[in-house]
Parts: C-alpha cells; sequence; structure tokens
C-alpha cells in the first residue's frame, strides 16, 4: 500500500501574517477554497491575535465560518491565549494551534511571556475546551526549536522540556516549528528522536521554513525519523512578525511534487494547486511568491503515487 503524507497548508495564517497588504476577505474565502478543491484537508486559516498588531488576522472569524462549511476540510486557528481559543470555537474551528517559544526572547516577543507561563497559558486552554460540548481538537507547537533569530541556538533538552510541559497539560498534539528556518538535517534527527523519546506518539508534525534553503532536506530527515505530517505555504509565503529575519514556509507546490514523485500519496492535486497560486496573485497582487514547480511547470515525466 501506498504511504500516506498529510500536508497541512498554513498559508491563509503563517503565509498572510507579515504581507505587507491586507488580501480581501472575498478573495481569501476563494482561495480557501481553491486550496481545499486541490485536495488540501488541513488547513490553517487565520489566527485570533489582536488586529492592531496582525491587521492581516482581523477576518479571522468570517474566515473560520465559512471555511467550516467546505466538505471534508479540518479547519485549525492559530490562538495565543484563552480569549483567542474562545473565540475560535465561537468560531467553529475544528481545532486550535497554540504556539509555545522555546526561545525566551520569541515568547517574550510573540505572547509577552516566558515560556512556561505560555505552557501554563495551555493548560488552561486545554482545561477550558474540555468543558465545553463540541469536541475541538488542540495541538501546540514549540517554536524556535530548532534555533531563533533573538537568541540564538537552541539546546536540545530545553526543547524536550517545553514539550513534556504541553504534554502534560493535557494537548492532543505537540509539533516541533523551526520558525526562522535555521534547522539542518542533522538537527531535526536529533530533536525529533529526543521529544519522541519524551512524549511518544503525542509528537505529531513539522513546521518548516525554508531561510537557509533547507526546507526540503528537513523534510526528508523527518521522514526518515517516521513523521507523516508537516506544515506549508502555497508560494513559499509567511514568516513571524516577532522573529526577526523568519523568511517564508517551505513551498507547498514544491513539497507535493518531492512527495508523490517518492511514492508518498497526499492526495493533493498540482494542477490545482497552480490555479490557488493564480487565487493567491489576485488577492496579493505585489507580494513575492516562490516555488520551483511555478518556475518550472510540472515535468512530464511526473507520476503522482498510486
Amino acid at each position: 500500500m501506498t504511504e500516506t503524507v498529510v500536508v497541512r497548508e498554513v498559508g491563509p495564517r503563517d503565509g498572510l501574517q507579515i504581507a505587507k497588504s491586507i488580501m480581501p476577505t472575498e478573495i481569501k474565502q476563494r482561495w480557501i477554497a481553491a486550496l481545499a478543491d486541490a485536495g488540501l484537508r488541513e488547513i490553517e486559516v487565520g489566527s485570533f491575535v489582536p488586529p492592531k498588531l496582525v491587521p492581516q488576522m482581523a477576518d479571522t472569524a468570517a474566515i473560520v465560518r465559512s471555511s467550516i462549511a467546505l466538505p471534508g476540510v479540518h479547519v485549525t486557528a492559530l490562538v495565543p491565549n484563552l480569549r483567542g481559543a474562545q473565540d475560535a470555537y465561537a468560531a467553529g474551528a475544528h481545532a486550535v494551534s497554540i504556539p509555545v517559544s522555546v526561545s525566551e526572547g520569541h515568547s517574550r516577543a510573540n505572547t509577552n511571556r516566558t515560556p512556561f507561563e505560555q505552557v501554563a497559558e495551555v493548560g488552561r486552554i486545554v482545561a477550558w475546551i474540555r468543558g465545553q460540548e463540541r469536541h475541538v481538537y488542540v495541538e501546540a507547537g514549540c517554536a524556535t526549536a530548532f534555533g531563533c533569530s533573538i537568541d540564538g541556538l537552541i539546546p536540545t533538552a530545553a526543547v524536550v522540556r517545553v514539550a513534556e510541559g504541553l504534554a502534560a497539560a493535557g494537548v492532543d498534539e505537540v509539533g516541533l516549528a523551526d520558525t526562522v528556518g535555521y534547522g539542518h538535517p542533522d538537527q531535526i534527527h536529533e530533536v525529533v528522536r529526543a521529544v519522541r523519546a519524551a512524549i511518544g506518539p503525542k509528537l505529531g508534525k513539522l513546521h518548516l521554513h525554508d531561510t537557509m534553503g533547507l526546507g526540503l532536506a528537513n523534510v526528508l530527515a523527518g521522514l526518515e525519523e517516521g513523521i507523516r505530517t508537516f506544515d506549508s505555504a502555497l508560494a513559499g509565503l509567511g514568516g513571524c512578525p516577532f522573529a526577526p529575519g523568519a523568511l517564508g514556509n517551505i513551498v507547498t507546490e514544491d513539497l507535493v511534487f518531492m512527495l508523490e514523485s517518492m511514492g508518498y500519496s497526499t492526495g493533493i492535486d498540482l494542477e490545482k494547486l497552480v490555479v490557488a497560486r493564480a487565487v493567491l496573485r489576485e488577492g496579493l497582487p505585489n507580494e513575492p511568491m516562490y516555488g520551483q514547480l511555478a518556475r518550472a511547470g510540472i515535468p512530464k515525466t511526473f507520476r503522482p503515487a498510486a
């Protein structure tokens, strides 16, 4: 049987949060619908953060409400605190994603809390959500797990401590994020092994950036370690507004091409991803877009996994 890898699209959240212009809500809705039509089944559609800090996310409640109507799409919203989680729940999100930076400097810049103050906030979010009638999946990401543009090197032991705290807080899943894209394959192997040894199957996905051009190499290292869910953004957009020098995510189109060429099934149609790029360009006409597949076209030799 062909093994499945889940490609989780974060473009509507991570991809837009540092864009210089604001995508109109109607185009954003059409873009997310185009992503769903291409076969993406897990989409992080926005974040419930103060609009004065991230104005690109001011329409997230409306985007969640329209996205949950798309058949078969698991809709996630990023939330930094309990208030955000409550807003995401009210809008109907299927899942919330909570960032918890391992780096002290990035944690204070991103959430105005220390890492373990943010772990405590995760515990409050989990307790509140578990008390509601509707089930909402709770995932937390160890941000800056592979390096930080503020604090520099991040010890693996520090990543493990935060991951253990999140698992103890009761989240459904813990992810590892290369927020600034400084990680390399050997580091992926080391950190994934250490965290899995500490929290077992609660370790879920990798969120990788391509700042140093190592994004897909790091995916390969993650695959070798048994990771089967990866975040990416159409056209490689994205970066953290509170992490200097953080550049784009790995490119969804390039990631799908690599995985399908290797025989991993993603359920994603590359030709329809090209259509989704066109909608993205309509909504952000002046933003740079990246991706080797878009430059070269789909090769005639390409055969998707069965």
